[in-house]
């Protein structure tokens, strides 16, 4: 039997009274996972007062961490509302999803395949880290490990603008992801893809490794669409 997904027990629901004040890393961190794991939701709004007393921070330093949510693309700010956490409409999320697709692909074709022998042990240490996430059903983890395990990929692309704009551009699609991460079988999916992947970097098979790169994240697309019906007004 699958091991439960475990997401809801993190320190992102730890108030203030049963911790000493966070820093703001961790602040930073805690609210960015409630957003990716769906604990806060499109267009929720955030409120300074009661993130302060929840994290014990003051209202300056709560702030700053909106600014930095803001410039991660995780809320919006907007004038006589406030903080709201980011939502995109239907179409916003087809071509937010269309660009991911033609700059992973792209990079994908340009990393020299087979990958030499030095550059696979780390990224093999990075699968194995993700499947054991996703083995023990640790959702924060597996979330982790995954951003980790693309990264590292598409560092070897050899266009370094090519690999930060995909970073960025998922960055931007965390609001869009919990779906996928709340599900176990969404997670093992993932896990036998960047296996998949692993053994094409290794085998120098092209075409699979872009189709891979290619199929990777539809099911957070279609799944963010499906949940919030919404957002199709």
């Amino acid at each position: 039997m699958a091991a439960p997904v475990r997401a809801e027990t993190s320190t992102a629901e730890t108030s203030a009274a049963e911790a000493p004040p966070a820093t703001a890393s961790a602040i930073l961190a805690a609210l960015e996972e409630d957003i990716v794991f769906g604990r806060l939701h499109p267009r929720e709004r955030l409120i300074e007062e009661e993130v302060a007393a929840r994290f014990g921070a003051t209202r300056h330093a709560v702030r700053q961490i909106f600014t930095e949510l803001e410039r991660m693309r995780l809320i919006e700010r907007i004038p006589h509302r406030g903080a709201l956490v980011k939502a995109y409409s239907p179409a916003e999320v087809q071509q937010l999803y269309d660009l991911r697709e033609m700059l992973e692909t792209q990079a994908a074709r340009l990393i020299p395949l087979p990958l030499s022998s030095a550059a696979l042990p780390p990224l093999h240490a990075l699968q194995q880290r993700h499947a054991a996430a996703v083995a023990a059903g640790d959702a924060r983890a597996v979330f982790r490990a995954d951003l980790a395990f693309h990264r590292a990929i598409y560092a070897h692309c050899g266009n370094v603008f090519l690999a930060e704009t995909i970073e960025e551009l998922g960055q931007r699609a965390q609001v869009i992801r919990y779906a996928t991460l709340r599900s176990q079988a969404s997670m093992e999916r993932a896990r036998d893809q960047h296996a998949a992947m692993l053994d094409a970097l290794r085998q120098g098979t092209r075409d699979v490794l872009v189709a891979l790169c290619a199929a990777h994240f539809r099911p957070a697309r279609e799944a963010y669409l499906g949940q919030h019906p919404d957002l199709l007004r």
